[in-house]
């Protein structure tokens, strides 16, 4: 499903231009905009939903291939001392998109 007002639905349409590293048949990675590391990136599932408690079966499916996928996505793109996920879910969590993704932070060492 796609959300026509949603930022990402319109990037994985092709409609918004971005910097994608990495694309299949079920996610996107692309450069955040801006970055909060050297390396920056965004994973985004191509089915819109906005939080992990909307995983279903095929949801859930996705979000292990992205999980797979990922280390060697972060490798090639210069993550090759360590990188981190995160996944903010909700305003105080400080998810500013309402479509499910995950920031992949690497590239230098990072401070917790």
């Amino acid at each position: 499903m796609i959300d026509n007002n949603c930022i990402f639905c319109k990037i994985i349409k092709g409609e918004i231009p971005s910097a994608k590293v990495y694309e299949d048949g079920e996610f996107v990675v692309f450069k955040d905009v801006e970055p909060k590391a050297e390396v920056h990136l965004l994973a985004v599932p191509k089915d819109h939903f906005p939080h992990l408690s909307d995983l279903d079966g095929e949801r859930a499916e996705v979000l292990s291939h992205m999980l797979a996928k990922i280390p060697q996505i972060a490798a090639e793109n210069g993550c090759v001392g360590g990188y981190r996920l995160v996944i903010n879910q909700g305003e105080d969590a400080g998810q500013t998109v309402r479509h499910l993704h995950i920031h992949i932070l690497g590239g230098e060492p990072l401070a917790w």
